[in-house]
């Protein structure tokens, strides 16, 4: 039994509907993911197809003991969610990967029960091939970050009515030689990602959602997949602002996992998240400010609405140091050098 709650506008409603029907399994619908627990056919549900944000609300509401299998795609998976999923008798927990344009799936993972590592989206289902190219379109080595590439039975044929956007995202297959008609052109998602030495792909984040902060070049889905596997982290989702004019910093937004935290525990887990991010990510990485949520704003589809995050407050959790100015002519000039490399009116020695 698979739980039909995805509008027919995303296609994600094609594996719930279409998929079972040709398999000879029921359908059991429902307006969206949230009303499972009060459906009269609640008990028939066996499968879940939906979106780690909701999975982690049905979490709490408590889901129907019949279900054994748990399909999770359209945002990062946090491990610590994998695992609250296996502790309530869940089975198999699935990480799955795929844009609309290649419908619907186009990786598959199983995540492992008891592991401590970060899911990955796993291998290529059948009939698709994935390509990890940088700017060259030129295939990067194992273990190099570059941008997924797909090509495949499941891709469309492209934009209707939209053939400027087509041709750009829709490319001819720039790797292989002598393909198939229907591998010879590939879409060029805007997603990061890497191949793993095992053939798995470790995702990384969305290309727009790479941001430049002091010069430096940041993935926000890094640090993302770090404050995920920390305790007490239910949701979590970091964003560069400019809350004050020439103040770009990284802020990330946090959902705990309990209620009627006080100031001094929010600190002792800003610490503690400091203490994770310092121990598997480069300095510059480290947010500014941590702003902890009751709920996370969604979008209609389930997924974090990055768009309605609230601005970073003076009541916020800071993590810089305040500014200090040069002290000595030594300094003066090491500020003076790093302004001008940085592209910056001043510069502080923190």
């Amino acid at each position: 039994g698979v739980l039909a709650s995805t509008s027919i506008c995303f296609d994600l409603s094609v594996f719930e509907i279409f998929l079972p029907l040709s398999c000879g399994c029921k359908v059991i619908i429902a307006e969206n993911a949230l009303q499972l627990p009060t459906l009269p056919a609640a008990g028939e549900v066996t499968l879940i197809n939906t979106v780690p944000t909701a999975i982690a609300e049905l979490l709490k509401m408590g889901i129907p003991k019949q279900v054994k299998t748990v399909n999770l795609a359209g945002e990062p998976l946090s491990n610590q969610l994998a695992q609250q999923l296996y502790q309530q008798n869940i089975e198999y927990v699935f990480n799955l990967y795929g844009p609309s344009e290649d419908t619907t799936y186009s990786t598959c993972a199983l995540v492992e029960k008891g592991t401590s590592k970060s899911p990955v989206i796993g291998k290529p289902i059948a009939n698709t091939q994935i390509y990890i190219l940088d700017s060259h379109l030129q295939q990067v080595p194992i273990g190099s970050s570059g941008e997924i590439y797909i090509s495949g039975a499941g891709l469309a044929r492209g934009y209707l009515n939209r053939p400027d956007l087509t041709a750009e995202k829709f490319i001819p297959n720039p790797v292989a030689e002598n393909v198939r008609a229907a591998d010879n052109r590939v879409y060029k998602t805007g997603d990061l990602g890497r191949y793993l030495p095992d053939g798995n792909i470790d995702y990384i984040g969305r290309i727009d959602n790479q941001v430049k902060i002091r010069g430096f070049r940041i993935e926000l889905g890094e640090i993302e997949a770090v404050l995920a596997d920390q305790p007490l982290v239910k949701t979590v989702a970091v964003i560069a602002r400019e809350d004050r004019p020439g103040d770009r910093r990284l802020v990330a937004y946090l959902v705990l996992n309990q209620t009627n935290v006080n100031n001094d525990e929010k600190q002792a887990f800003v610490q503690s998240w400091c203490n994770a991010i310092q121990q598997k990510l480069p300095e510059y990485m480290m947010p500014a400010a941590f702003v902890i949520l009751e709920s996370m704003p969604l979008t209609p589809n389930g997924k974090v609405d990055r768009r309605a995050l609230p601005a970073a407050e003076p009541s916020t959790l800071e993590t810089e140091s305040s500014f200090v100015a040069p002290t000595n002519s030594v300094e003066e000039a090491i500020a003076s050098i790093w302004c001008e490399v940085m592209g910056i009116e001043r510069i502080g020695i923190h």
